[in-house]
């Protein structure tokens, strides 16, 4: 299936602008020129800028609004499809319980395992990405991730 480039765009432009506006709310840090606003704003105005060429580039062109193509009847192609939907789903019900770590590993595996990435190396990747993404968000930035039921190996 493809879509018209300008309603991708234009979909990317509104969720900006959303964020823009309700990062006005985020108090400024103590001691600080910038605060938790900046990087959420500075990546909401890269998307935007962005956005707005992906709508322009779409008008330019004169492609189809919706066109479907064979490849959205094949299975393999459903299922990885539905696949991230549900480890969406998946990590919103379960990070609490089961922490970041084992949640982004299962969904790391099975979305590559589900684009047809072997087994080991899907569990490789999985691993290494996983403990990538923890050092910098939990390390680095500081932010609070879930540890479930490794919270007694925390470190």
């Amino acid at each position: 299936m493809r879509i018209h480039d300008s309603l991708i765009g234009a979909v990317l432009l509104a969720l900006s602008l959303a964020v823009l506006f309700h990062i006005q709310g985020f108090p400024p840090a103590p001691g600080q020129n910038f605060g938790p606003a900046l990087f959420p704003g500075l990546a909401a105005g890269g998307l935007a800028l962005c956005s707005l060429a992906l709508v322009w580039q779409g008008l330019r062109g004169r492609q189809p609004w919706l066109a479907l193509d064979a490849g959205l009847r094949s299975p393999r192609r459903l299922a990885a499809f539905a696949i991230v939907i549900l480890s969406m789903v998946f990590y919103i019900l379960l990070s609490e319980r089961l922490g970041f770590l084992l949640c982004s590993l299962a969904i790391l595996v099975l979305l590559q395992w589900a684009c047809g990435v072997r087994l080991p190396v899907a569990l490789a990747v999985g691993t290494v990405v996983t403990l990538l993404i923890h050092t910098c968000f939990y390390k680095l930035l500081k932010v609070p991730l879930p540890w479930g039921v490794l919270k007694g190996v925390a470190w």
